[in-house]
């Protein structure tokens, strides 16, 4: 199938794009980046917008920015930039160590960080990723600014906190302390397919995050489970249990718990190595 007709529009600066969208967010406008969610579905019409607000004009959004305790991310940085990119400390280890993740190497140089959060696919790495490390998201419309926590953010599936009118900006994501070790594993039937779970933990001097996607509408931090890691490996298995019970699958609750279980074991022991 072929997109139904819409109109294209190309701004050359950051509030050009939030102006336009603003005056055609009304009638099912919507903003373009990577297009490796949006395209496929206007392919199908099963997204049919009217208007499209081709970003990938505003050079300014292709930044990837570290200072002031913080790596601000455009929202024209693809997944490969930060596999390539000169990100400093243990959170460049991270990101290149989830980059090799996401789907296919034809995609990872199209698609972006911000557009994989907007689409806000529960079993995407990216919004993982942001919630375990408190990022911030910045919102743009011609209102303003608007900054939203990561937890606030994503909703459920396919659903955020933006406003129709609002384009993600950029995400701001802390610098990582010295001396931070993390472990990320992600479970699929073949390497590029859909997670069916994920886990993430990063330990640092601040204390422990772990964090669960893949498995619920949204990913999230697991309280619980930071509370029962006591900073030895005698421990996993105990945390990576009251992660599983602290989930509530959004299908094959059994098959999904038995997931977490081990993803998380298996992420504590790849931080702890």
């Amino acid at each position: 199938m072929k997109p139904a007709p819409f109109v294209w529009h190309r701004p050359s600066s950051l509030s050009e794009a939030a102006a336009l969208l603003a005056e055609h967010a009304p009638e099912d406008g919507l903003v373009l980046a990577g297009g490796q969610s949006l395209i496929p579905a206007m392919a199908l019409r099963v997204a049919r917008p009217r208007h499209l607000i081709d970003i990938n004009g505003v050079a300014a959004l292709a930044r990837i920015e570290a200072g002031e305790g913080r790596l601000r991310i455009g929202a024209l940085v693809r997944h490969d930039d930060l596999r390539t990119a000169e990100v400093p400390g243990p959170l460049g280890a991270l990101l290149r160590d989830v980059v090799r993740h996401i789907a296919h190497w034809p995609i990872r140089t199209r698609g972006t960080f911000c557009g994989s959060c907007c689409h806000a696919d529960p079993a995407a790495e990216w919004p993982l990723v942001a919630v375990v490390l408190g990022a911030t998201m910045i919102a743009r419309s011609v209102r303003g600014e608007r900054a939203i926590p990561a937890a606030e953010f994503f909703q459920g599936a396919l659903t955020t906190a933006l406003a129709a009118d609002e384009i993600l900006a950029a995400v701001d994501l802390p610098l990582l302390p010295d001396g931070t070790r993390h472990g990320f594993i992600e479970v699929s039937r073949r390497a590029g397919d859909f997670a069916q779970a994920m886990a993430l933990a990063v330990l640092s001097p601040e204390g422990p995050r772990i964090g669960v996607g893949a498995v619920e509408p949204r990913p999230r931090r697991i309280a619980s489970a930071e509370a029962a890691f006591d900073g030895t490996a005698a421990c996993t298995d105990k945390v990576a249990m009251v992660a599983a019970a602290a989930i509530s699958p959004m299908e094959d609750p059994e098959y999904r718990r038995a997931l977490v279980r081990s993803s998380v074991a298996r992420a504590l022991a790849e931080a702890l190595r």
